[in-house]
Order: structure tokens, then C-alpha cells, then sequence
């Protein structure tokens, strides 16, 4: 509303939206809730993040980011790093939820409840999932170890939060990071030089890492080389009397994801517990890239959700050439056109999240090729939406008072964390290479929505006339995203509205689209749109 000019007012304020005030992130979004089996469980959750105050939590840690702190006043190492009250605040209201724990205490639908709660968290403040995901992640890694497990795992999957520094056994939750990769390798992590040396029961680790996730986690997964190879360690951050030989050097300067610390690490001989078999951490650790990379399926989708509910607050109350933008028309079709990847990428990740509830050997198969192609097409879009929804504010998204400069640098996070879009190319070859009822089980939900749509039945009949066998290195990139695009599509014919799923096939697979948001025909933008929320 605008202010009664005073006799000193140069301007009243018209025109501008008032503040959005508190939202229901959940029950705003019909999509997120009919891809869920059970979703009463996230009610509470959704709520409470999208209150105004909440929000203004997330802002704030993100304003105000960690500071490392390597020495006390006398000189004596801390590696420590401090966080605003804000970041605390998120944490401990999205671990207070199970945000980590809710898919290994017997919830029923419990990752596909997790990656829910990562999809709703992404749209509020995602730098706090990050530590969330991690611990959530290695629950599975940790099973190589029952020892280990026993102590770990109930801390992790706490629905409380303790950033208290103390060792695990004085604690009431935990929280675990990961540190793999080095300078010299990168994704390739068999070139690791960080070393490991017997000490009785336990190992010493001597080394550096050029990245590490959440350095204040209460421990770490590692890896390091033995005289039997590459092996999986877990760090614990603090010992029982005194802290770890793990020196912080310096935090990383991200483009985004500001309120989470990332750092550079080195092992002064510190002590380590073996986990799985010397010689195979590759494969003991693989456990835990699996389930991250699940969330980084899902937080693009929730990026772009965050991106969207700003872009559609503004247009339905900024007016411009006598008309509400959301009421003109080209607006009207570059939103609707946006809101197609939103859901494409929301309904791929939740069905992807729903595989890995399912336990047979079949449904293990589908999710670990699906993760990855769900991942690599989500990313890709996010980049996109997040940009575009941007543009939508004009001048004012670019301004740090609103949400979209948040979003708009954290859009590329997830599609380099956990494998870069090259690596999870390779890495579709490969599972499907090695697997072959990965290969049939993609297949199968390929096949799934055969007879409903012409023209993704002639898409799908390309596809396979095109890669009879499966395609070389260099088309992996263009096999990879025709292939992800037609799992989403044929998710869309069987879960989303005729306007959303018809129009994404048209458009996406047919080729009656351009190389820019909304240079598309014959969208049903009424259709689309509404679907998009209840506000």
C-alpha cells in the first residue's frame, strides 16, 4: 500500500510489490505434493521454512559468512570455524526435522521424504544442506564398519543439533563431511598421495586435501593410500581429550553457498579408522557419492522452485503498460515455459528419490543409472530458470534485497559437487556398460509410457534408432541429456497434467523450441501456470 504523501515526500511508493510475508512452502506446491506418497510428514517442515522470519534467518547467514579462527589468544592451534546465529538457526531446524535421519529410522517412503525436505530447504538457504547431506549420505558408507556404525550413526540421524566441539561419545548429534579430493587429482581420485601409516589398531594420516566439505562436521570420510592401495578412513574431528591432528589452512572463496565453510585441509598424522577393506575405498566410499548425488538431483529443482515463487510474486503485482505482468502474454510464456523444466526436474527427482525406498535388486539397478541422469539433466536447467526467472524482476533482481542473486549463484553448485557434468556422462557409459539390468530397467521406464503421446512414442523410436549400441565418449554429452529428457518426459505423461506433459514433449523433444526461454508455440500457458501453485 502506499504511504500518504507528507509535505517533504519527494515520490509516493506505487507499483512496488509489498513483501510476499509468510508462505507455506508445502502446501503452496501441488506438484511436490502429489509426487509423494506420504505427505502429511512434511507439513510441519514446509511451514516453518517459509516464514518470513525463517527466510530472514537464511538471508542473514548467507550476509554474514563463516570465519575460520586457527589460533587461541595464546597461540595454540583451534582449527576451528564460527558460524552467524542464523546458519545454527537452519541447522537446527532442519536436522530438528530428520532432514539427515528420516530416511534410516524405519519412516516409511523415507528418502523420498529426505529428498523432499532438500528440495524444500534448497528454496530458503541451501548452504546449510550441505553438512545435512553429507551426514545423511554416509549412514550407508558407514555399514563397512559395524564398530564404527554403532557409534556414529545414532548421532547422526539425531533430530536434534549440537555444534558443541567435543568428542562423539559426549555428543547428542553428529554431523559428518567428506574429504577426497587433492590438487593433483580431482575427480580422479586413484591419484591421491595422501598417506597412511599403522598405529596399532588405528592409522595416521599425512596429507592434503584440496577440498573439504563442512570442515566443523564432527568427522570426516577420507581416503588414503595404504601399502594395500586406496583405502576408505574416517576422521573423527575431535579426540577424547584433545582435538585431531586435521589443520584447517584456509577457507574457499565460493561464488556462492556463503553460509557454508569450505576448506582446505592438511593431516598432520592423524588418527583414522579403517573403514572397509584396505585397498577398496573407492568402492567403500561410493556408497556414501551415491546418496549425495541424490540431492544434487533434487536441489536444482527446488532452485528453481525458490527462483520461480519470486518471479511469480513480482509479475502478479508489478504492472507495466496498463497490465499486471503476469496478464502479458510473452510474460505469460516465458514463465509457463520455465515452470515446464521446474516440474520436468521436480517429478524426475522425486521419482528417482522413490527408486531408492525399493529395495529389490531391479529398483537398486534403476536408481543408480537414474540418480545420475537426473542429476546431470536438473543441473543443466537449473542454470537456465534461475537466470530467466531472475530477468523476469528486471533491475531488481539483481539487487541482493530479494532472493534471486542467491539463487542465481548457487544454480551451478550442484552440477559440479559429487562429478562434474563430463564425469556423470562417463559414468551413465559405464553403468550401463557394466549393468545390464540398469540398461533394462531404463528401458523398461522408457517403454512405460509408450501409446499415450505420438510424439514421444517417434522421439523414443529415434532414440533407440539413433544408438543402437551405446554411443562413443564424445556423444556422451548429447546421449546423456536425450536420454534424461525422455525419462522425464515419460514421467510427465504418467504423473503431470496434459497441458505440462504435452507441451514439454512438443517442445523439448520435437524440437518446437528455440535456444531461449519462451521462443516456443502453443504452450496451454493458462494450463501450465496454473498448476504452478496455490497462492
Amino acid at each position: 500500500m502506499s504511504q500518504p504523501r507528507s509535505h517533504t515526500s519527494t515520490h509516493d511508493v506505487e507499483n512496488q510489490p509489498d513483501a510476499a510475508g509468510d508462505r507455506d512452502l508445502f502446501a503452496s506446491d501441488p506438484v511436490l505434493q502429489d509426487c509423494l506418497s506420504n505427505p502429511h510428514q512434511l507439513g510441519a517442515y514446509g511451514k516453518e521454512l517459509g516464514q518470513s522470519e525463517t527466510r530472514a534467518h537464511g538471508r542473514a547467514a548467507n550476509r554474514n559468512p563463516p570465519e575460520l579462527h586457527l589460533f587461541d589468544i595464546g597461540g595454540r592451534r583451534l582449527d576451528e570455524v564460527s558460524f552467524h546465529p542464523s546458519y545454527h538457526h537452519m541447522m537446527s531446524l532442519s536436522q530438528g526435522a530428520g532432514y539427515a535421519g528420516i530416511a534410516w529410522d524405519g519412516t516409511l517412503h523415507g528418502h523420498a521424504t529426505h529428498a523432499s525436505m532438500v528440495y524444500l530447504a534448497s528454496q530458503v538457504e541451501p548452504s546449510h544442506c550441505c553438512p545435512l547431506t553429507m551426514s545423511y549420505a554416509a549412514v550407508p558408507a558407514l555399514q563397512a564398519n559395524a564398530e564404527l556404525a554403532d557409534t556414529w550413526v545414532p548421532k547422526l540421524i539425531a533430530r536434534s543439533y549440537d555444534h558443541r566441539v567435543l568428542s562423539i561419545a559426549l555428543k547428542t548429534s553428529a554431523t559428518l563431511g567428506m574429504a577426497m579430493t587433492e590438487k593433483q587429482g580431482g575427480s580422479d581420485v586413484r591419484a591421491n598421495t595422501t598417506r597412511a601409516e599403522k598405529d596399532g589398531a588405528h592409522w595416521r594420516l599425512t596429507g592434503h586435501k584440496w577440498f573439504c566439505s563442512a570442515p566443523m562436521s564432527d568427522g570426516f570420510l577420507t581416503l588414503a593410500q595404504t601399502p594395500g592401495g586406496l583405502t576408505c578412513f574416517l576422521v573423527p574431528r575431535w579426540l577424547d581429550e584433545d582435538r585431531n591432528a586435521l589443520h584447517l589452512m584456509r577457507l574457499k572463496d565460493k561464488l556462492g553457498n556463503k553460509a557454508n565453510a569450505s576448506a582446505e585441509i592438511e593431516y598432520h598424522r592423524a588418527l583414522a579408522y579403517q573403514l572397509g577393506d584396505e585397498g577398496r575405498g573407492v568402492q567403500t566410499i561410493i556408497e556414501m557419492v551415491h546418496h549425495t548425488r541424490l540431492d544434487t538431483a533434487v536441489a536444482p529443482a527446488g532452485l528453481m522452485r525458490g527462483a520461480l515463487v519470486e518471479a511469480m510474486h513480482w509479475v502478479r503485482h508489478r504492472r507495466a503498460f496498463q497490465k499486471h505482468l503476469i496478464d502479458q502474454p510473452l510474460m505469460r510464456v516465458v514463465l509457463a515455459d520455465l515452470c515446464l523444466d521446474w516440474e520436468a526436474a521436480t517429478r524426475l527427482a522425486l521419482f528417482v528419490a522413490a527408486a531408492f525406498d525399493r529395495t529389490t535388486p531391479q529398483d537398486r539397478a534403476f536408481a543408480r543409472i537414474a540418480v545420475a541422469l537426473a542429476k546431470f539433466l536438473n543441473n543443466k536447467l537449473c542454470l537456465r530458470v534461475t537466470y530467466e526467472a531472475m530477468e523476469a524482476l528486471g533491475g531488481m533482481g539483481y539487487i541482493e534485497d530479494t532472493a534471486m542473486p542467491l539463487f542465481y549463484r548457487e544454480a551451478p553448485l550442484n552440477g559440479i559437487w559429487e562429478g562434474s557434468g563430463n564425469v556423470i556422462c562417463l559414468d551413465i557409459l559405464r553403468t550401463l556398460a557394466r549393468e545390464p539390468v540398469a540398461a533394462e530397467m531404463l528401458h523398461a521406464e522408457l517403454a512405460a509410457a509408450t501409446g499415450s503421446n505420438p510424439r514421444y512414442d517417434a522421439a523414443l523410436r529415434d532414440h533407440h534408432d539413433t544408438w543402437k549400441t551405446l554411443p562413443t565418449e564424445e556423444e556422451a554429452r548429447l546421449y546423456a541429456e536425450r536420454t534424461a529428457l525422455l525419462l522425464a518426459a515419460s514421467i510427465l505423461i504418467r504423473t503431470a497434467t496434459p497441458a505440462v506433459s504435452d507441451g514439454f514433449v512438443a517442445s523439448r523433444l520435437e524440437g518446437g523450441r528455440g535456444h531461449v526461454a519462451g521462443s516456443v508455440r502453443g504452450l496451454d500457458t493458462d494450463g501450465i501456470l496454473g498448476g504452478f501453485d496455490t497462492h
